[in-house]
């Protein structure tokens, strides 16, 4: 299995709205992917509250299947329209791939 780590930082204004509102949209689109996608076998969003001077705003942990499952989730039309939205709200983005020993 992989894990696909991804942790975001938003743009204080964008796209018509505030940080605020913009990781509730962030988190909404990402969890409207659940079960829509082969090979994604978990998926869990979440807003940060401590807004620490290292916190990013949002994160995102989800498990694949392997790595070719990763890779159909990036090329998959329905995260695409998800990372076009991300895309124009966010400052700064990290990522983290791995396998795991499951």
């Amino acid at each position: 299995m992989v894990k696909h780590l991804v942790f975001w930082t938003l743009k204080e204004q964008a796209d018509g709205a505030s940080r605020e509102e913009n990781a509730r949209r962030v988190k909404a689109a990402l969890e409207g992917l659940a079960g829509r996608i082969p090979g994604l076998l978990e998926l869990e969003v979440g807003i940060d509250f401590s807004r620490g001077e290292a916190s990013y705003d949002v994160a995102l942990s989800s498990t694949f299947a392997d790595r070719a499952a990763l890779d159909a989730y990036q090329a998959h039309p329905e995260h695409r329209a998800v990372a076009d939205l991300i895309g124009r709200v966010r400052e700064r983005r990290a990522v983290v791939d791995y396998e795991t020993g499951s």
